[in-house]
């Protein structure tokens, strides 16, 4: 930290003063987040420990798995449950996602993801399904729904709330690779959440979140990065490609300069046809763009249906912006703004929309 912050902002008046009090805060910080963690393990052992068993039934291998969350989000893998449950229970109980984030990270209506939570959970209590992790040789069978919780938790939280879930994911992210050392999508999405997370000292600037172009580069944390990339290179050497690869490699192409375009569009539509997302098509159309220009990148986005996902506006208006068509802009980003939850994204947005404004004469 001191390392990080004194060439950066100069050496504090009292630095032997300002190395304790730093330590005692993170500590502290420590303390409470592993607390929060904690209390809401023991709720969702307890929510789900349904069957004659105690609570303790679940951990019943619980030296196949280093961590005690992971345990827990291993066990809600449960192949009796939809597969949006199997990721959207342990988001819920475990990393404190409202419904309306779960919503919005599977492109559903709320109400839709509220009454999908309360079938799954109806149905463990219905059916006494046992809730046990499975031994140590099952373990990748449910390993893609497990990717999926650690992948979403790690998206949110950068706002700064009780518990850092950007952390915390690739906390757990560590765990999953030396549980599974030889799995090149675990290897993969440490790679991916490391090489985003070493930017985050660079994301906001005053309140307001700064893109990836106009972002101090010396903020950026250098040996995450190294280490990003070193895990990408072991996950492609085991010659097997998957979501959570693709994702990593497209990070890593997005932070060296100058940028490949046209490999990061390749690799976009790898991953578009490998898993149907129209958030991927989306992500494509930028690279698109990029390349020949912001009318041909509104050309794909014009054929997905994303009209509730607040980033396909600002990703249009964008786009609408450099092609010139100023009032469209201005009414994309309007739309994207109404969409935005977050206090930084509002501000960026705010901001944007002000400078698209229509100039009166």
């Amino acid at each position: 930290m001191a390392a990080e912050r004194w060439p950066r902002d100069g050496e504090p008046g009292n630095p032997t003063g300002w190395l304790v009090t730093t330590a005692r805060n993170r500590a502290i910080d420590q303390l409470r987040r592993r607390r929060l963690l904690a209390e809401k393990t023991e709720l969702l052992a307890g929510d789900l420990a349904t069957g004659p068993g105690p609570p303790e039934a679940l951990m019943d291998d619980a030296a196949a798995v280093p961590d005690e969350r992971l345990e827990l989000i291993f066990a809600c893998r449960h192949p009796a449950l939809a597969a949006e449950a199997q990721v959207a229970l342990p988001l819920r109980a475990l990393c404190g996602l409202s419904t309306d984030e779960i919503a919005l990270a599977f492109l559903v209506p709320p109400e839709t993801m509220s009454k999908r939570l309360t079938r799954a959970k109806r149905k463990i209590r219905d059916a006494g399904i046992p809730f046990a992790v499975p031994p140590g040789h099952r373990l990748p069978d449910r390993l893609a729904a497990v990717l999926s919780v650690v992948y979403l938790s790690s998206n949110q939280g950068w706002g700064g709330g009780s518990v850092d879930l950007p952390a915390e994911a690739i906390h757990l992210g560590r765990a999953l690779a030396a549980l599974l050392p030889d799995e090149p999508e675990v290897l993969a999405l440490l790679a991916l959440m490391l090489l985003h997370d070493a930017r985050r000292a660079a994301r906001l600037r005053d309140g307001r979140i700064v893109t990836l172009d106009g972002q101090d580069r010396t903020l950026w944390d250098e040996r995450q990065i190294d280490e990003g990339r070193a895990l990408l290179r072991r996950a492609m050497a085991r010659g097997r490609t998957g979501p959570y690869l693709l994702q990593a490699a497209i990070a890593d192409l997005y932070l060296r300069e100058p940028r490949d375009w046209r490999q990061i569009a390749a690799l976009y539509g790898t991953f578009a046809r490998l898993t149907g997302s129209p958030v991927v098509e989306m992500n494509r159309a930028v690279a698109v763009a990029e390349i020949d220009g912001p009318e041909a990148g509104l050309a794909v986005l014009d054929r997905l249906d994303l009209e509730h996902y607040r980033y396909f506006h600002s990703t249009r208006a964008e786009l609408l912006h450099r092609a010139g068509r100023g009032d469209e802009a201005h009414r994309a980003f309007r739309r994207a703004l109404a969409l935005t939850r977050t206090e930084p994204e509002r501000r960026f947005l705010a901001g944007r929309l002000a400078e698209t404004a229509p100039r009166t004469p």
